[in-house]
């Protein structure tokens, strides 16, 4: 018979937020597969459970994924685990678990800690509906591009960031989605843990302030509301967007909808 496939969630900084159940089958699992197999045996070790590692991350997920099934197929069991979190969520694994289903293996999810839900439950910003977005696209024009995609969505936004481009990210907010509440939720669970709540420029000022950001980062936006209406000229306001990184078409489109003209009125105005 097959073997199983268990995604495990681990904890995100604090060593005490595991499931027993999760302790349990990674002490039962044949073998454990690894973002990062030094940081996984810090976990392992502090449990005392003595289980072979191999490591599973995005640059030898192709061929790891077919060793590891031909071990499923053989009746191995695997707990799959990230270095911090929920497997699959902004870290490898979708293509073992595509795998293992199309083979026919069972797999069981281990659910526990999420840095993504953990910091929306702290933030203080509506929870009924959020969207989940990754980490944000790193190149400026791309950034501004994936916010203004979102601008109407009426959930909290939540996104991962890394510490060198957060004060990037809250820029772009500023400048796309205007001044929508925010949270920074920096180190979650950990010996530094904050949260830094305001406008993008609010809090991009207390962390412009500091000599540097360092920790994991999850950027919270508040959803979508009607604003007043925006009485800067429409040049002005094209400008500023292209100024961000925006395309000058995709400027002029994001204005048009905004204040409810047609994209050849706004053309115009800027010709």
């Amino acid at each position: 018979m097959p073997g199983l496939l268990y995604l495990v969630a681990t904890p995100i900084g604090n060593l005490e937020d595991i499931t027993y159940r999760a302790v349990r089958v990674l002490g039962e699992a044949d073998v454990i597969a690894c973002e990062d197999t030094r940081q996984t045996r810090k976990l392992l070790d502090h449990y005392g459970i003595q289980k072979p590692t191999v490591s599973y991350h995005e640059h030898n997920e192709a061929e790891r994924t077919q060793d590891l099934l031909t071990r499923l197929a053989g009746g191995t069991t695997v707990a799959l685990v990230s270095d911090a979190g929920m497997p699959l969520v902004s870290d490898p694994g979708y293509r073992l678990v595509r795998a293992a289903i199309d083979a026919g293996v069972t797999v069981h999810p281990v659910p526990g800690p999420s840095a993504s839900l953990a910091a929306l439950a702290a933030s203080g910003l509506p929870t009924d509906a959020f969207y989940f977005g990754g980490f944000l696209p790193a190149k400026t024009g791309q950034r501004a591009r994936a916010l203004e995609a979102l601008a109407e969505e009426e959930a909290t936004l939540v996104f991962y960031e890394a510490p060198h481009r957060i004060l990037e990210a809250l820029e772009a907010v500023e400048t796309v989605l205007g001044p929508r509440p925010v949270v920074v939720a920096r180190e979650i669970t950990k010996l530094h843990e904050e949260f830094l709540r305001g406008t993008a420029r609010e809090v991009r000022d207390q962390l412009a302030a500091r000599d540097s950001v360092k920790g994991e980062i999850t950027l919270l936006i508040g959803r979508a509301t009607s604003p007043p209406p925006d009485e800067t000229p429409i040049e002005e306001a094209v400008d500023t967007l292209v100024r961000s990184g925006m395309a000058r078409m995709d400027a002029i489109k994001q204005v048009a909808r905004k204040r409810g003209l047609s994209k050849r009125e706004v053309y115009k105005h800027v010709l």
